[in-house]
């Protein structure tokens, strides 16, 4: 696919409008925030965390009731799990042998739900 760029439009300005430059810089995240945050979406990118995250949104769950759930292996779940906790997505509890995995906190569903949201309108 060749790009056309007499499709974009452009500005004719001759001078940038520097008060408004200068109050998004100042309201910028630095890169660091920045990269942090393109990475968490990342994290959002795969439809097996997704649907891990779906599963939690209902119930604290333990690797092997996921695995059975979503008809997979508890090692492909485990991974996924591993991503999902590094990203502070989900975390877990231990009572005795088995581990119980949970949403982290509330923000993740919501970005999940305003996600859906988006895409159905």
């Amino acid at each position: 696919m060749r790009y056309d760029s007499s499709n974009v439009e452009s500005c004719e300005c001759d001078s940038p409008h520097q008060e408004i430059i200068e109050r998004i810089e100042a309201a910028m995240p630095d890169e660091t925030e920045l990269y942090d945050l393109s990475e968490l979406f990342k994290v959002f990118g795969d439809s097996t965390r997704i649907r891990i995250l779906y599963v939690l949104f209902e119930s604290e769950m333990c690797v092997c009731d996921i695995a059975r759930l979503l008809n997979m292996t508890q090692s492909a779940i485990s991974h996924q799990l591993r991503v999902l906790k590094q990203s502070r997505l989900v975390k877990y509890r231990k009572e005795g042998k088995t581990v119980f995995y949970s949403l982290a906190d509330s923000h993740v569903r919501s970005i999940i739900d305003q996600g859906y949201e988006h895409i159905r309108e």
